[in-house]
């Protein structure tokens, strides 16, 4: 634009020109035309990366109540985005419907940057696998950011189990079918998809009994109203450690460095035995890729961050980052992986 100016702005410049152009043929116009179209979307698309983001403060909607695993990494997250981009980075938490109130919120917010999603597995993996009339699609309706954590689960019983192991967890369930109930934050989530996996490869029969999120599902088993629970080990370890319930094994199928004292389920009586959850940024399709990319960007350096490290790790997660591209690769191999399992296991809504 600025050489076009710069012609224009010269009389005798713009005399020449403007007679020149009435020599040209009616296709040269059109490639003129064409060309000066170019500039114009080019210097448009400059000028939107240049908008200085953000303006105002920023919407993180996190799909659970307060109080489980995905809260805490959620906040951790939109706490150090903050402070990286001298906006607030607000918590909005839209718990409910195993994650598709605020997936649904956010699929259909403005593409503007200013409203994203902590999205887990569930969301993006499982649910669709799970459920025929979701009201967003995981690959058409959001923008992959980020990767940001890896989490292995803790099978945990409440103290009046009868079991401290996980062969006496797995005899306990058989010599007494349906009579053990399990919580998860809800149907179709990949807590519960865990313990599915579990019953399927134990012979073990346990009752499953959805929640609203985790933080509530905890609250009943430590409550004794619950006996079992797949959880994130951010939302348990500290009752672990208190004595308030008992971690029987890890899901992964190594121990993890912050609780090695803990046997893997895979080791303790259930050969294979391998999963773990898993969440991620994504933002309305639509959004533009400056932003996209600058929030990828930060969430990397953030992850870095040593004291951001340690405290993701104490509390059981895994810090991980990811370009937006790997993180779209990541959903897919994903939705492909949870829909094989689930349909192995004949798991239905």
């Amino acid at each position: 634009m600025a050489l076009i100016s710069a012609k224009v702005g010269n009389t005798g410049q713009r005399q020449r020109w403007r007679s020149g152009l009435t020599c040209l043929t009616w296709r040269q116009a059109c490639a003129l035309a064409g060309a000066l179209a170019g500039l114009l979307n080019a210097g448009m698309a400059f000028a939107q990366a240049a908008t200085p983001y953000p303006i105002k403060p920023v919407r993180f909607v996190i799909p659970f109540p307060p109080g489980g695993g995905n809260d805490l990494l959620g906040r951790a997250y939109a706490e150090r985005l903050g402070e990286r981009f001298g906006h607030t980075f607000i918590v909005d938490n839209r718990g409910g419907a195993s994650t598709v109130i605020a997936a649904e919120l956010v699929a259909r917010a403005p593409a503007d940057g200013y409203t994203l999603l902590l999205a887990p597995s569930a969301t993006l993996a499982a649910l669709p696998n799970l459920r025929a009339n979701l009201p967003y699609d995981p690959i058409r309706d959001f923008e992959p950011v980020s990767l940001i954590s890896i989490s292995p689960y803790l099978l945990v019983v409440h103290p009046n189990v009868a079991a401290k192991s996980v062969k006496e967890l797995v005899a306990l369930a058989k010599s007494k079918p349906g009579n053990l109930n399990y919580a998860s934050p809800g149907h179709g989530t990949s807590n519960h998809l865990a313990a599915e996996l579990f019953k399927s490869m134990a012979g073990a029969d346990l009752t499953h009994v959805p929640y609203k999120g985790t933080g509530p599902a905890v609250v009943d088993l430590l409550g004794g109203q619950i006996s079992v629970m797949f959880a994130s080990a951010a939302s348990v370890r500290q009752f672990v450690v208190g004595g308030r319930l008992r971690a029987l094994g890890i899901s992964t199928i190594a121990r993890s460095p912050a609780m090695p004292e803990i046997p893997t389920i895979a080791e303790s009586g259930v050969p294979g035995y391998d999963t773990y959850s898993w969440g991620g940024i994504v933002a309305p399709r639509g959004t533009p890729q400056a932003i996209i990319s600058r929030l990828s960007t930060e969430v990397a350096i953030i992850v870095k961050q040593s004291d951001m490290r340690d405290k993701l790790i104490a509390q059981g997660l895994m810090p991980r980052a990811s370009t937006p591209q790997a993180f779209a690769e990541h959903i897919r191999l994903e939705l492909a992986h949870y829909r094989k399992f689930i349909r192995a296991a004949g798991i239905r809504e």
